[in-house]
């Protein structure tokens, strides 16, 4: 059997797939009413078709949009939470564990960290170094074994974010979809019954309105929440504490 559909993994399935079939939810309804009908002609086989080929392209207008979006909502959350946990006036993690987080930072980029007074006085330079540390600590948190809340967490703003940029191309599909049933059922009259159409419709600009808002996707960014900042801090800390022991072990031998 020739497969049609890729095997998606966890993060493409929750956070990309299912925001496409969310969003494209009216259309699922009205092909599954035309499919399910007593006779299967080509206008089926056509629907049918034009429903996977739909849903591909809403996994690939998921990604594109929520990324085209997220530099407006990085500005209006004050910067990435990657830069902001590490500046001296954010209040994410105490004084000490902030210490340990920079020194060891500033160990793996082999620059120093900028003081408080530094961040003050040139923050963009602050903010530069902050945003060279991101980028490390993204690129050794991948494990998903060893930072599975941060993983499940970035799922989670994933799946917020690209449907949050399908909202508008979702809305108007269900428009679209609302206004040709109605058309449907005004002029021919005929066999299919569309009321699941027209609630799943409901149900659906119901949820967009309501849940799907930028506050939703700027509570679910990752490192702002408690337990995926307590474990990437931990992480951090806990190496940053080890190096400190390896050195005054490798002194006392000395």
């Amino acid at each position: 059997m020739i497969k049609v559909l890729p095997k998606f993994d966890k993060y493409t399935l929750y956070a990309r797939l299912f925001p496409a079939i969310i969003a494209a939810a009216p259309a699922i309804a009205w092909a599954w009413t035309v499919i399910a009908s007593k006779e299967l002609r080509l206008v089926q086989a056509i629907a049918g078709t034009a429903l996977a080929v739909l849903l591909m392209v809403f996994v690939d207008v998921a990604r594109r949009r929520g990324k085209a979006i997220e530099p407006r909502l990085v500005e209006q959350m004050g910067g990435l939470p990657s830069i902001t946990m590490l500046r001296h006036r954010d209040t994410t993690f105490d004084a000490a564990a902030k210490a340990r987080m920079h020194a060891f930072l500033a160990e793996k980029l082999a620059e120093p960290a900028p003081t408080a007074e530094q961040e003050t006085n040139a923050p963009e330079i602050a903010d530069d170094f902050y945003m060279r540390a991101g980028n490390w600590l993204r690129e050794n948190t991948r494990s998903r074994k060893k930072f599975g809340i941060l993983f499940n967490e970035s799922i989670t703003y994933g799946y917020r974010r690209n449907l949050f940029a399908l909202k508008r191309p979702a809305l108007i599909l269900n428009i679209l979809i609302v206004v040709g049933s109605a058309l449907y059922l005004w002029v021919q009259q005929g066999p299919l019954d569309l009321l699941p159409v027209f609630v799943i419709a409901f149900l659906h600009a119901a949820y967009l309105a309501i849940f799907s808002t930028r506050s939703a996707v700027e509570d679910g960014v990752p490192h702002l929440r408690t337990p995926a900042t307590a474990e990437l801090g931990s992480s951090i800390t806990s190496q940053a504490a080890a190096g400190d022991r390896q050195t005054a072990h490798s002194q006392e031998e000395s």
